[in-house]
C-alpha cells in the first residue's frame, strides 16, 4: 500500500485554540492579526473536537499529507467501533488540516466516499433523539420548586429555555445586558449561536404569562434574588448558597433538566439539554402554531430540521387512522 512516507509535523497541534496552524512556508507570510482571524474562523469547541480527532488519526499511524488509500484504511479499521457521525467528523478534521496546510484533501476522493457509503449502509444506525420536554412537563418540573437560590435559578432557566426555544449554549450565554424589559415581556439578544457563528445576533421575545409559570417573572425573581445586573445571567450556586461570577457550562443545562425531571417522577434518561428547545417546537406544533412563527422564535435555519420535531409531535395528533378501528 502506497502511504506517504512524510512524518506529520506537530505545528498544527500547538494548543487548543490555535492548533490548525499553517505550515512554516506559509506562516511566515501571515501577520499576528491574520493568524488571529484564522483562529476565529472556527469555534473553540470545533477546534477541540478536531484536535481530538486528529490525535486519534495520528495515533493510528496516519500522516499529513495522506493519500486516499490511507484514509480509506483508517475509516475501515474503525467502522465497527465508531459511530458513522464520529467517522464523518474525523474526516472533516483531516480535510480541514490538509486545507490549512496547503494540501489537497484525500477525503474528497471517490475511494473514500465509496468506502464511507459502504460503512453507512453496513453500520448506520437510526438516530435516537431525546424526548422533548413538553409544556406539561416543564410545568410539573417548576411548580414544586422552593425559595432556595438553586430552585429559583432552575425555575428561571427551565422556563426561559423552554419559552425561548433556546439551545443550551444560548441559555448559558445570556448576559444581563442582553435583556430588554418591555411592557409586554422581555426581548433577549442572542449574541452568538450554532447558526450564527459570525455573531450577527438575534432577538427573541418572551411575553408575560399568567400564573406561577411566567418565564419573565421567574427571571426577574432570580436576578433580584442574587442582586446582579451585569455579567452572566445563569450562574453556579454551591451547596452553601454562594453564587459564582462565571456562567454555567452548557452541560449543566442537561443536568438541571434531568435532576428536575427525576424529582417529579419522570425518566431522566429520556431527556437532554436539547429537550427544552425540542419541547417548545413540539408543543407549539401540537397547538397549531404556524411553522413560520415557530422558526421566528427558535431561529431554525432550515424548515426540514424543524419538521423533524413537528412530525414527531404529530405522530398521533395528526393521525386519523384510529377512527377506522
Amino acid at each position: 500500500m502506497n502511504f506517504p512516507s512524510q512524518n506529520q509535523p506537530n505545528s498544527f497541534l500547538t494548543s487548543d485554540k490555535n492548533y490548525l496552524s499553517v505550515p512554516n512556508n506559509r506562516q511566515a507570510r501571515h501577520s499576528e492579526t491574520v493568524t488571529r482571524y484564522l483562529t476565529a474562523s472556527t469555534s473553540d469547541n470545533t477546534r477541540k473536537a478536531y484536535r481530538a480527532d486528529l490525535e486519534h488519526f495520528l495515533a493510528w499511524g496516519g500522516t499529513v499529507p495522506a493519500n486516499p488509500e490511507m484514509i480509506a484504511e483508517y475509516i475501515a479499521a474503525h467502522a465497527e467501533e465508531l459511530a458513522v457521525s464520529t467517522l464523518t467528523r474525523r474526516l472533516a478534521a483531516i480535510s480541514k488540516t490538509h486545507s490549512m496546510q496547503g494540501h489537497e484533501s484525500p477525503t474528497k476522493s471517490d475511494l473514500v466516499r465509496d468506502v464511507m457509503k459502504g460503512i453507512k449502509r453496513s453500520h448506520g444506525k437510526p438516530v435516537h433523539q431525546k424526548a422533548p420536554v413538553l409544556k406539561a412537563d416543564v410545568v410539573a418540573m417548576v411548580v414544586g420548586l422552593g425559595a432556595g437560590l438553586k430552585d429559583i435559578r432552575d425555575k428561571a432557566l427551565l422556563l426561559i429555555g423552554f419559552s425561548g426555544g433556546f439551545r443550551r449554549s444560548e441559555i448559558v450565554g445570556l448576559k444581563c445586558t442582553d435583556i430588554e424589559w418591555k411592557q409586554e415581556g422581555i426581548v433577549l439578544t442572542l449574541r452568538r449561536s450554532k447558526c450564527d457563528q459570525e455573531g450577527r445576533g438575534r432577538k427573541v421575545a418572551v411575553p408575560y404569562a399568567t400564573g406561577n409559570t411566567c418565564p419573565v417573572k421567574a427571571l426577574r425573581a432570580w436576578l433580584d434574588a442574587v442582586r446582579i445586573d451585569q455579567g452572566p445571567v445563569f450562574r453556579a450556586v454551591d451547596r452553601h448558597g454562594n453564587v459564582s461570577a462565571s456562567h454555567l457550562s452548557p452541560e449543566v443545562v442537561a443536568l438541571v433538566v434531568k435532576e428536575r425531571a427525576t424529582a417529579v417522577g419522570m425518566d431522566a434518561s429520556r431527556f437532554s439539554g436539547h429537550s427544552l428547545r425540542a419541547g417548545l417546537v413540539t408543543s407549539a406544533a401540537n397547538a397549531g402554531v404556524d411553522t413560520w412563527k415557530i422558526r421566528r422564535q427558535t431561529g431554525h435555519a432550515s424548515e426540514a430540521t424543524l419538521q423533524k420535531y413537528i412530525r414527531s409531535g404529530e405522530q398521533f395528533s395528526a393521525n386519523d387512522l384510529g377512527s377506522l378501528l
